[in-house]
């Protein structure tokens, strides 16, 4: 009976299959994520985008960076070597004589397959004459020109080689293991135990304990979770949090503390510089003692964040940090506004009432703050000082104006251009065309919304309790795209006006006039009533119309002869026109009956395909992976470049309340869908509800659209529905077959008797 063997690779060949194997799993995965970016693509970019960002601070940290960076170089240097590494062994491992093969016995005495057995006998005195070992030939060379003679000429090593592939019979399973024998030499032993325990007790615990250890403290979006827990305790503590106070608590955060975050730093500069700054920015109570929001970490924190809003100047032994709290404070402004929403959902599940959720105004001031965190404004400033060389002086001969009174970007982009250049005569020319080039770059987004309740019989019907879904359709322009296409309609409409001004006014005056005279006319001509004329006495008359009278007596009775006729004959006409009338009445029922029946057809087929867009929509957004790089945002003060992200949610204006969850739109390059679910009111009514439309990089250019909500009583559950009537409508047709049956029986029966 055939055993097992396990054998050490002696040669080496097949530890390089292995090798080759492990070496490709890292290589490859490992070049296609940590290959370095083109860094010439990246100067093109920001080349081509000099124009408009030029001025930004995020553009000119870009630009001071070296460009010359070693980690890119060192990070090329490791994939290559790793690369040629894999090529070497490939190549090896293609050079590598295949140990295990077939035994051939004809291929060892140099024969045909199928040889005869003369040719096999004299092939066979041929090689043993010249390997012999008594002649100086190969010892066994001649013992493998034996076995393959007995392979072939005898009956049982014949066919042992035949079934078993051997002549000697069945062998031992043989086991390669692709490491070489060294590795279990005994000499070796201690060494080999000190690797594997080097490795496996003391490497691989210290790095997944470190791992670990790391990713317990920190969220999935990257934010300590002690953050969290602090936002958490101060967001449920003050329900109603202005601006001033919500600054407060987003400075509290555990990042900005060295003793968890690293890369937060603490200087002994830090007890000269703050307290200047307190002084210069005022309004700051140190007495107050709430921990962690008055310790010195969240103090720095804080009083940076403010002199940023406020445009005023830190100096240099600052600037580093002031540069790291901003770079934070979005994504911790985003977490924020997720405990938020926590809290809300938590109080609308619990029935307790001392369970106060936090009110929309928090909310909605931790978008503002946002906003005013990239563009470096505070919360009641224009937002005309997002533009360049726009300042607090030049802004009143802005919105001061006496004939244009500009409060926002999108009156500035409204005006035309001499208007708007007149408005800006302080600016050079090449200053306003860079002022121009950024106003054109600011988006200008559009939104249609569409309420439905999906998998529903009838969608446009909201019933109470129902899943409410709104469809919001986001359409990203930008500034110069909108109104250079607003200002080409208007001055095509203005061209002919220009030309003929004077006679298209004259048309329109006199065609107004000739309106007016006509419904004169008509009005009096509903007053006025036919008079009747009284009978004049024969004698009274003329003699001439006497005559006239009598000569055209005759003419008279055939008129009125005939007068009579044409009434028989418009009777009878009035008749038809009945019936005619009668059976258009019919013809046109059915046509409107028609009409209904593809009128709902076709709104069934709108309501299918609205189903299967949304089964798609659904599928893509779980398939597909988009990219939230957008489109960069234009910020004077703000450390690192931006994306416009946009938030999205549904409010009750009148009643301050949340209607549905913000969803934070990060994908809108120029078109987006976005579905926004939330449960119909419990009661039947009409609801006014407004959708937001938030960005969390621009001030001023927020979009707001009223929903209407017409939710109507629910239907009640049917009892009996026809699909539940199937068995019984089968019970029913067997029991008057079976009737059918009996009846033809008795028939048959009758004409028997009758027979």
């Amino acid at each position: 009976m055939a055993g097992q063997q396990f054998q050490y690779d002696d040669s080496g060949n097949t530890f390089f299959y292995f090798l080759t194997s492990f070496v490709g799993l890292i290589v490859i995965p490992a070049t296609y994520y940590l290959w370095p970016r083109d860094q010439h693509a990246e100067q093109i970019r920001l080349k081509n985008i000099r124009n408009v960002y030029g001025r930004c601070l995020w553009y000119r940290l870009r630009l001071l960076q070296p460009q010359q960076n070693i980690i890119p170089t060192i990070k090329k240097i490791v994939l290559l070597a790793g690369w040629a590494l894999f090529l070497f062994l490939a190549y090896k491992v293609s050079k590598t004589d295949r140990e295990y093969q077939e035994y051939n016995p004809y291929e060892v005495l140099h024969l045909d397959t199928g040889a005869s057995l003369s040719e096999i006998k004299k092939q066979y005195r041929a090689l043993s004459l010249k390997y012999h070992p008594d002649k100086g030939g190969d010892e066994v060379m001649f013992m493998r020109i034996a076995k393959a003679y007995a392979a072939l000429t005898d009956e049982e090593s014949r066919k042992n080689w035949e079934e078993y592939g051997n002549p000697d019979g069945p062998q031992a399973t043989s086991f390669g293991i692709a490491l070489p024998a060294w590795i279990v030499d005994q000499k070796n032993s201690i060494l080999v135990l000190f690797v594997y325990g080097l490795a496996f007790m003391v490497i691989l615990p210290v790095v997944v304990g470190s791992w670990w250890y790391r990713s317990i403290r920190y969220s999935g979006d990257q934010i300590l979770i002690r953050t969290t827990q602090i936002y958490t305790y101060f967001v449920y503590k003050t329900r109603n949090m202005d601006m001033k106070r919500l600054i407060m608590v987003l400075a509290g955060a555990s990042e900005f503390d060295p003793q968890y975050n690293k890369d937060a730093t603490s200087r002994p500069a830090d007890n000269i510089w703050i307290p200047q700054l307190i002084r210069e920015i005022g309004g700051i109570n140190l007495k107050k003692n709430e921990p962690p929001l008055t310790c010195p970490y969240s103090l720095k924190a804080r009083v940076l964040l403010l002199t940023h809003l406020a445009r005023i100047k830190v100096p240099e032994v600052l600037e580093e940090d002031q540069q790291f709290i901003l770079k934070k404070s979005p994504a911790l402004l985003q977490e924020m506004i997720n405990v938020i929403c926590q809290l809300i959902i938590m109080a609308r599940s619990r029935e307790e009432r001392e369970f106060r959720a936090p009110s929309l105004g928090s909310l909605e001031n931790c978008m503002k703050l946002s906003q005013m965190t990239v563009q470096g404004l505070q919360q009641f400033k224009s937002p005309l000082l997002q533009l360049p060389h726009i300042e607090e002086d030049n802004l009143r001969r802005v919105s001061n104006h006496k004939k244009y009174k500009i409060k926002s970007i999108q009156d500035l982009v409204s005006l035309k251009g001499s208007d708007r250049r007149n408005l800006l005569h302080f600016l050079e020319d090449k200053k306003y065309e860079e002022v121009m080039a950024v106003l054109g770059s600011f988006p200008y987004v559009t939104m249609d919304i569409k309420p439905q309740v999906l998998d529903d019989e009838d969608s446009n019907n909201i019933t109470v309790g129902s899943l409410v879904t709104v469809l919001v359709t986001l359409t990203r322009q930008t500034m110069a795209e909108v109104f250079e296409k607003e200002q080409s309609i208007c001055a095509a409409e203005e061209q002919p006006t220009e030309e003929g001004q004077g006679d298209v006014n004259k048309v329109k005056s006199k065609g107004w006039q000739q309106k007016n005279k006509g419904t004169k006319k008509t009005s009096k001509s509903k007053k006025k009533k036919p008079l009747k004329k009284k009978p004049v006495p024969p004698s009274l008359q003329p003699a001439k119309q006497q005559k006239q009278k009598q000569a055209n007596g005759e003419v008279v009775v055939k008129e009125e002869e005939e007068e009579v006729s044409d009434k028989g004959s418009d009777s009878e006409e009035e008749e038809t026109n009945r019936d005619s009338q009668s059976e258009k009445d019919d013809g046109s029922d059915r046509d409107s009956d028609r009409e209904q029946d593809e009128k709902q057809n076709k709104d069934d087929e709108a309501e299918w395909q609205e189903l299967q867009q949304s089964i798609q929509r659904k599928e893509r957004a779980l398939l597909e992976t988009k990219s939230k790089i957008t489109h960069p945002v234009y910020s004077l003060f703000f450390p690192e470049e931006k994306q416009e992200w946009w938030w999205l949610y549904i409010a009750d204006r009148k009643e301050q309340m949340l209607i549905c969850m913000p969803y934070h739109v990060c994908t809108l390059k120029d078109k987006e869908e976005v579905e926004l679910k939330f449960p119909a009111p419990g009661k039947p009514g009409n609801y006014q509800y407004t959708v937001y439309l938030r960005s969390d990089s621009y001030m001023g250019l927020d979009q707001i659209k009223p929903l209407k909500l017409e939710v109507h009583e629910a239907k009640p559950v049917p009892e009996n529905h026809p699909q539940w009537d199937t068995a019984i409508e089968g019970d029913e047709d067997q029991e008057d077959s079976e009737g059918f049956e009996d009846s033809f029986e008795e028939e048959e029966e009758e004409e028997e008797d009758d027979g």
